[in-house]
């Protein structure tokens, strides 16, 4: 009999959650940044290995949200735990725990739902921190404790035996061969998104969202990708676009080697910048992004 479950994997922004995920199923599902609330869906990957699969739901980190779109991302966490099997809470051994880590610590002692406790980034952090982490999230009194590296996939192994252990028997929710469920449009917003969150700075990659519809492969094989980039002022488009275009050029090129990987074939990126003014806060714009 098989076994089958979906794990949903919670912290605060920044404890490497997207990382681990793509450390986990093997492929680049989610895409990474140094950059708080890099992920703004629930982003699934999938993990089958013989007669068992683990579908690990990649979250937003939990905040105080300060707009609309924050508080939809907190709204997705909340849900993701009420739907899972079990959870895969983060933290990052580099930061003491603090009162984020504590209140969703809080938050999962309520539910019913069975927890393993990563302490990531221990390829960074000395042992006393390491060992202050495990004792002081030890006190919570969930189901395991696993210090990892996402980054090296140290220790993801063992996460992988304890998380086997709390989901139920039941069938494959996808074929084997599937390690994620996002549309390819979906997955190429977000890799044009992860090339402008390494190169902006500030608050400006917040402002960023991309959007790309109708993927088309032409009669000569090359894939079309027409991406729109919206900003929330006229003055963040050209900061967007860069002096001479050269920005949009660069973000472009780095963007469409990882599109090539992704569809195995030519790409023409097709990169467009609009102005949707203070998308974040307004709930019909977040709903015509796809948020």
């Amino acid at each position: 009999m098989s076994i089958s479950g979906f794990v949903s994997v919670i912290g605060r922004p920044n404890v490497g959650k997207s990382t681990l995920v793509n450390g986990l199923v093997g492929e680049k599902v989610a895409i990474t940044s140094p950059r708080p609330q890099t992920t703004r869906n629930t982003i699934r990957g999938v993990l089958t290995d013989n007669d068992m699969q683990l579908v690990f739901i990649d979250t937003p980190g939990l905040h105080k949200p300060r707009t609309a779109l924050g508080s939809r991302l907190n709204t997705l966490v909340a849900g993701s735990i009420a739907d899972a099997d079990a959870v895969l809470f983060v933290l990052d051994a580099t930061q003491s725990i603090g009162p984020g880590d504590r209140r969703i610590a809080d938050r999962l002692r309520e539910a019913t739902t069975p927890v393993v406790v990563a302490v990531n980034k221990v390829d960074r952090a000395g042992r006393d921190q390491i060992a202050e982490h495990l004792a002081e999230s030890g006190e919570w009194g969930f189901a395991a404790y696993v210090p990892i590296s996402a980054l090296h996939r140290d220790g993801l192994d063992r996460v992988i035996a304890e998380l086997t252990a709390l989901v139920p028997e039941g069938p494959f929710f996808f074929p084997p061969e599937m390690y994620t469920d996002q549309p390819d449009e979906f997955l190429a917003a977000e890799l044009v998104r992860e090339r402008y969150l390494a190169r902006l700075r500030e608050e400006l990659p917040h402002a960023v969202a991309v959007v790309v519809e109708d993927i088309v492969t032409r009669d000569d094989g090359v894939v079309v990708v027409p991406a729109t980039v919206y900003v929330e002022r006229q003055s963040q488009k050209g900061m967007v676009i860069g002096k001479d275009g050269a920005l949009a050029k660069a973000v472009g090129s780095e963007a469409r080697v990882e599109l090539e990987r992704l569809f195995g074939a030519r790409v023409f990126l097709d990169l467009r910048v609009r102005v949707e003014k203070d998308w974040q806060r307004r709930e019909h714009a977040l709903d015509r992004l796809g948020f």
